[in-house]
């Protein structure tokens, strides 16, 4: 029995997969493949999987694949399935799980790997992430699969299997192993489960490392979290939640758990930049790789030897930190995905380098930090350079528009006067290595960029108070609201 085709010529001209891309809306984006959920057809879908086993330089043999919790998203890893089926390999079906634990499990076997997410975008969105066993694909490797011309022929019409609990296995031990039963014994935690692929696997680490967690906050439907544009809706119930447990942290993640949001023990959502600094300094990190809008609190610190900036998004990330000098070395990004590009050594045990964001890692040496220093998490935060970020987006906006306002900013600066709320603002420093990233004489930061997951345009915003970062960012998009959003 066999699949009809869907939105892809199975002529006999083969096309390559970028012809295949721009004519059904499905692309690359930050980082994997982002489309609407009704361009995401089995045939595309099976297209890009063509290209990336035929990019891994295998032939037949186990490939791993996963997905989060969208309803979307079983069928797309139906899809996928299908293809790897079709040319020969052997898939290995991971069920329900956190990306990092695919990549993970993917690294340990020596195996590609396959995870249908589309992380925190809008729910009528998906995607598609790709794991060589040394990590994900690098944006040359995206460049590679778009070349590929694609002919496909029917595919067997197979249903998923049960889910094989093996793959997760090896992510669980990384934790336990390395951080030992007591690490984190009598600490109270409340794990914010929504529809993280984590949530249940947040409860079996953290109690197996002596912690006490209460789930909250359980959906069955799919709740679209952004670790780097927190609701307000999100921030009350955080502090709400703090008051009535008591709490030491709160802590969730985005839907496929590669990015962590941490609340300290006033329920009060730490800054994903601000966690990667704490943590790459608990392990001893030399060398930090990190996007362009992360917090300055890295550089103003001390604390590392060198510190990198990148265009937003891992693969940039995993780039930079491949070409690093000294080790260990670490990245992180605004949205709390942490990286660690060397093996690392905790308490005498070895932790293996996983170049992909992960939530788990920066939560748990969060938490140990606060642990063995019998400290507060708000503590560990003050000891920084008082320095506060704020974001926030414009969703469904006009790209072209947007894009004209950017390349304009570009050119002329002087704009970000108005936008920052003042006339008498100047820029000091203008940097394009992601958007348009100005500093400001007041030593305010003002940062604009399009997404590349969806049509938003992101705000960034940096200055001395939390109070100032959070009015920024807001003057900003109001002023920008009625002019770059589709109506």
């Amino acid at each position: 029995m066999t699949t009809p085709m869907h939105g892809i010529d199975a002529g006999p001209e083969p096309e390559t997969l970028a012809a295949l891309s721009e004519r059904s809306g499905v692309r690359f984006g930050t980082s994997g493949v982002r489309g609407l959920v009704r361009d995401l057809s089995p045939d595309i879908c099976r297209a890009y999987v063509h290209a990336f086993l035929a990019l891994s330089g295998t032939k037949g043999g186990p490939v791993l694949i996963g997905h989060d919790l969208r309803p979307s998203s079983p069928e797309i890893a139906r899809a996928c399935w299908q293809e790897a089926l079709r040319q020969g390999f052997e898939p290995v079906y991971g069920g329900v799980l956190p990306t990092p634990g695919l990549a993970f499990a993917a690294q340990e076997r020596l195996a590609p790997a396959i995870m249908v997410t589309g992380s925190h975008i809008p729910f009528d969105r998906n995607g598609i992430k790709f794991y060589l066993p040394l990590g994900e694909i690098s944006k040359e490797d995206e460049q590679r699969m778009l070349a590929t011309r694609i002919q496909l022929a029917p595919a067997p019409a197979v249903a998923l299997p049960p889910a094989d609990p093996t793959v997760l296995e090896s992510y669980v031990r990384r934790y336990t192993d390395a951080f030992g039963g007591g690490s984190l014994e009598g600490m109270k935690l409340g794990i914010y489960e929504h529809s993280s692929a984590a949530r249940d696997l947040l409860h079996t680490i953290l109690q197996a490392l002596g912690a006490k967690t209460t789930g909250l906050g359980r959906s069955d439907a799919f709740v679209p979290i952004d670790t780097e544009a927190v609701s307000e809706e999100d921030r009350h119930q955080g502090r709400a939640w703090a008051r009535e447990h008591g709490f030491d942290a709160i802590l969730t993640t985005d839907g496929d758990a590669d990015r962590p949001l941490i609340a300290d023990e006033n329920g009060e959502w730490l800054r994903g930049d601000v966690v990667g600094i704490l943590c790459a300094r608990a392990i001893g990190a030399q060398t930090v790789v990190t996007p362009v809008s992360s917090n300055t609190a890295l550089e103003a610190c001390g604390a590392f030897a060198e510190t990198v900036r990148t265009r937003i998004g891992s693969p940039h990330v995993i780039a930079a930190m491949e070409q690093a000098g000294k080790g260990p070395v670490a990245g992180y990004e605004a949205n709390g995905g942490f990286l660690l590009g060397t093996d690392i050594t905790w308490n005498g045990r070895r932790i293996a380098a996983l170049k992909t964001r992960d939530a788990l890692l920066p939560m748990i040496l969060l938490l140990s930090a606060a642990w063995s220093k019998r400290c507060r998490v708000s503590e560990l935060v003050a000891g920084l350079p008082r320095r506060y970020t704020f974001s926030d987006r414009l969703q469904n906006v006009n790209i072209p528009v947007c894009s004209e306002l950017l390349a304009k900013l570009a050119g002329d600066p002087s704009g970000f006067a108005r936008l920052a709320g003042t006339e008498c603002q100047t820029v000091v420093a203008l940097d394009t290595t992601d958007g348009v990233r100005a500093t400001l004489g007041s030593g305010d930061i003002l940062h604009l960029r399009l997404s590349g997951n969806a049509p938003e345009l992101r705000c960034y915003a940096e200055a001395a108070t939390p109070e100032r970062a959070a009015r920024l960012c807001s003057d900003c998009l109001t002023l920008l609201g009625k002019d770059v959003i589709i109506g």
